[in-house]
């Protein structure tokens, strides 16, 4: 790990193969087709469906810009990046399949509960992406951060790593509460107001997401420092989880006593303003003590622009907003079926 953000060379992330091969057109034409395919069919199902695509697609980019320094996405052509290795390419694939799947499911399990279909669509996405994963993986599109195969188990599946089967029902299912979180206002399905949150459920549900969350990008950063006893999984701190619980717990607090009676989209954006404003503060403090050190290729991304005032890199800052809009969406998502019994 450094520390150091001074030894980051400016905009080194730029510097990797960019050529395409074959075997990797032919894989960015397989997405280009299942996207059209997926546009072509999915309105016969659903309505609305560029509205959905485009909450579907913002889920998954905000997932993929958080999380790049996991993942290496080469060779697929100077014009297949939005930002250092993101690529358009993969986000329209992840964002056609995803949302494929959900109104696919939706339309045939229309009967059982919402949280019984949650699970189906995280069971028929593990089943289709892994085979893609595998694919992408020995065509050398798809690579993994030196941070990333350091903490892996070492079992791997046709060279992708075991762990895949966790990583995909984590990606997948918090694209899918944000995506559903969304629909309520597409749909312009009635929520029942509750007038008195149940805390125990939320804070529950709460950390769940959070730990899942911290678990799969834990090569990102390492939480040093804290007590021994707070450490329940690697070096996943109860400190850690303890904090963004309390930040958005506080907001709930703040959003229901000043700000329920406004719609859905107003409340997320301050809920995303308040929750951003108090995070970025306490990670600053975090890194400036050695709490949280950031993975040498997550720094290898930063391009030597700094807060004001805080000192921390810009990126950090962008990354937070990104982390707790995918949090907030989760759990409100989670408690909107539960309150209202969907």
């Amino acid at each position: 790990m450094i520390s150091d953000f001074s030894l980051i060379p400016i905009l080194a992330t730029c510097n990797f193969d960019k050529t395409p091969t074959l075997p990797i057109i032919l894989f960015e034409s397989f997405i280009g087709l299942g996207f059209v395919a997926s546009m072509l069919f999915l309105p016969k199902i659903k309505d609305k469906i560029w509205q959905r695509f485009g909450i579907m697609a913002v889920g998954v980019l905000l997932f993929e810009m958080f999380t790049a320094p996991m993942w290496n996405n080469h060779r697929m052509g100077e014009w297949a990046y939005l930002y250092h290795d993101v690529s358009w390419i993969l986000t329209i694939g992840w964002t056609s399949l995803i949302l494929t799947t959900v109104l696919v499911v939706d339309k045939l399990l229309p009967n059982i509960r919402e949280s019984q279909r949650f699970m189906v669509y995280l069971g028929v996405l593990t089943f289709l992406i892994v085979p893609l994963e595998i694919w992408a993986v020995n065509i050398n599109l798809r690579g993994y951060s030196p941070e990333v195969n350091k903490v892996l188990s070492g079992v791997s599946l046709f060279k992708v790593p075991i762990e895949i089967f966790y990583y995909t029902p984590v990606f997948t299912g918090l694209i899918i509460s944000f995506y559903k979180y969304w629909s309520f206002v597409i749909d312009d399905i009635p929520l029942v107001p509750v007038k008195r949150r149940k805390w125990v459920r939320d804070i529950t549900i709460a950390f769940i997401g959070i730990f899942l969350f911290e678990v799969m990008v834990e090569p990102m950063a390492a939480n040093q420092k804290f007590p021994q006893w707070s450490y329940i999984f690697h070096d996943i701190s109860l400190f850690i989880i303890g904090t963004w619980v309390l930040v958005i717990g506080i907001t709930a607090v703040l959003i229901g006593k000043f700000f329920s009676h406004l719609p859905i989209i107003y409340r997320f954006l301050i809920a995303l303003s308040i929750t951003t404003s108090l995070a970025i503060p306490i990670e600053a403090t975090f890194i400036r003590n050695g709490f949280r050190v950031y993975s040498a290729s997550a720094q290898h991304f930063y391009t030597g622009v700094f807060m004001p005032v805080l000192k921390i890199p810009i990126e950090v800052a962008f990354a937070v907003p990104f982390y707790m809009a995918l949090m907030i969406a989760f759990i409100r998502y989670w408690e909107n079926i539960l309150d209202n019994n969907l």
